[in-house]
């Protein structure tokens, strides 16, 4: 393997107090080998296990272990700026515990608060714990917060049981760590751009026509992209839903005609444009400047049709251009969905069905299936959001590099 394949990379490599911090020597030396800038923080019971000095040595820089050390304050923000990539390995359930809760009760902690690059950890710990419910639900809220981890190993364990919850070794971490950056720059010099949440058309001073979209798996779509090296354009309809700070541009519109504005006026610079808003289909034909009082008898509103965002944009693209689009259905999933990909010349959809529990909008979970123009479906399990997003990003170079690097 070519010692060149993370070349100019910077990782922070966090180690939690575990008999299994004794692999790190060799996940450092791997890490250096392929030419990555490492820089190692460690928990205070870490260095129980392992000599600072060893990683330091191996690593080329001093080890970190106290927020203040000998009077000097070490920067934890400057730190989580500083790396491309975080890797906490192993991961002990004591501190997997502390990061699904936002404890900050030491130095690495307080740097994986602070990193603004992806974290990637890998847990270690004695069957029964890794088997608890705890352990689950944090691991679980991990993934929600955009953590990934590295599958656990089977076998001999350091109580004699033979089982799960083994840190996996470290070329199996070196692998994940060269395929994550892969990732993380599969979209540099691209520019994106993503809609997402509702649109409310306003019927009075206080009514609307929306639905119940609330955003999060195209705010999810952004963040991906953005960590992929992308310039992301977010254009977003109303929601609650807190958009994570960062170089994303956001544009807040609220009515499908404002969105259609910021979209018309973007696409023409945009390499990838992902339709992942639900845009009302109709609004009001009027809209009343005081609001509407209740009468006797029936109110019949009329409606008028809104801009068809994703197909306008189809009838404008370039051979350069991908555009992809979100299927919501109820029945006939396949069906509806690929006849919408054709009337809107999409390249790939993306196909939700409301019959799928965990699925749909509000909810932090999503079930999909991707449809590549011209390729059979790939169906997927429940995952979180920021899981599907990794899906279809992958999707999206798996079948589409050629077109974007060509």
């Amino acid at each position: 393997m070519s010692n060149a394949t993370l070349s100019g990379k910077k990782i922070l490599l966090g180690v939690t107090g575990s008999i299994a911090a004794y692999k790190v020597a060799t996940l450092t030396r791997l890490l250096i080998r392929e030419g990555a800038s490492v820089r190692v923080i460690m928990t205070p019971a870490a260095a129980r296990f392992i000599s600072p000095l060893t990683l330091s040595t191996l690593s080329r820089h001093e080890v970190l272990i106290e927020l203040m050390d000998e009077g000097n304050w070490n920067n934890h923000v400057a730190l989580g700026l500083w790396a491309d990539l975080m890797v906490i390995a192993p991961l002990t359930a004591n501190t997997l515990a502390a990061m699904a809760t936002g404890a900050c009760d030491n130095l690495l902690l307080a740097v994986y608060l602070s990193a603004r690059c992806p974290v990637l950890v890998a847990p270690a710990m004695d069957e029964d714990m890794w088997r608890h419910p705890a352990t689950q639900r944090n691991l679980e809220q991990l993934r929600s917060d955009g953590v990934e981890w590295i599958p656990v190993g089977h076998g001999e364990l350091a109580s004699g049981l033979v089982g799960p919850g083994r840190m996996a070794e470290p070329e199996a971490i070196l692998a994940v760590v060269q395929e994550r950056l892969r990732k993380q720059g599969s979209l540099t010099g691209k520019k994106v751009l993503i809609t997402a949440g509702p649109t409310w058309e306003p019927l009075d001073p206080v009514r609307f026509i929306g639905n119940r979209s609330s955003g999060k798996m195209g705010i999810a779509l952004a963040k991906e992209a953005l960590d992929r090296g992308a310039t992301v354009v977010l254009v977003l309809g109303p929601t609650k839903v807190e958009v994570p700070e960062g170089d994303i541009q956001l544009i807040r519109v609220q009515t499908a005609e404002e969105m259609y504005a910021a979209v018309a006026d973007l696409f023409p610079e945009t390499d990838i444009a992902v339709f992942a808003a639900a845009v009302a289909d109709y609004r009001p034909a009027e809209r009343a400047d005081r609001k509407i009082k209740r009468k006797a008898g029936e109110l019949t509103l009329q409606l008028v049709p809104n801009p068809d965002i994703a197909a306008l944009m189809g009838k404008q693209k370039t051979p350069r251009q991908l555009t992809i689009g979100f299927a919501l259905e109820t029945n006939d999933e396949l069906t509806h969905a690929r006849e919408k990909m054709e009337k809107k010349q999409l390249d790939m959809i993306v196909l939700n069905s409301l019959n799928d529990s965990g699925a749909g909008f509000e909810a932090d979970t999503n079930k999909i299936t991707i449809l590549p123009a011209g390729n059979n479906p790939e169906e997927y399990q429940l995952k979180s959001k920021s899981a599907v997003a990794t899906d279809i990003w992958d999707s999206i170079f798996r079948y589409f590099s050629d077109r974007l690097y060509t």
